[in-house]
């Protein structure tokens, strides 16, 4: 058993927010998460910088990212799939 099939890779589906980096995306992932006292769902987000080598990702654009090894000191996370592209706004003169 290699240390490849050892671990689960986590993944998590999410949107991005911002690709103003080179070869990096920041997307922000949405979890409910259910408070302990009142059992009532809470939305929280957490953003991920991820790996996106080819630039592909545009912000709007939903995602899946995978877990990896460190790539630098705020980014685990690479680009896995792009599951829907942003509309594409056009503006008229």
């Amino acid at each position: 058993m290699t240390a490849e099939n050892s671990k689960t890779l986590r993944r998590a589906k999410g949107v991005v927010v911002s690709n103003k980096m080179q070869k990096t995306i920041v997307v922000r992932v949405d979890r409910l998460k259910k408070h302990p006292k009142y059992l009532k769902y809470i939305k929280t987000s957490k953003r991920f910088k991820a790996h996106d080598e080819k630039n592909e990702a545009a912000i709007g654009d939903t995602v899946i990212i995978r877990e990896t090894r460190p790539l630098s000191r705020e980014k685990r996370w690479a680009l896995e799939k792009i599951l829907k592209t942003a509309p594409i706004e056009t503006v008229e003169a």
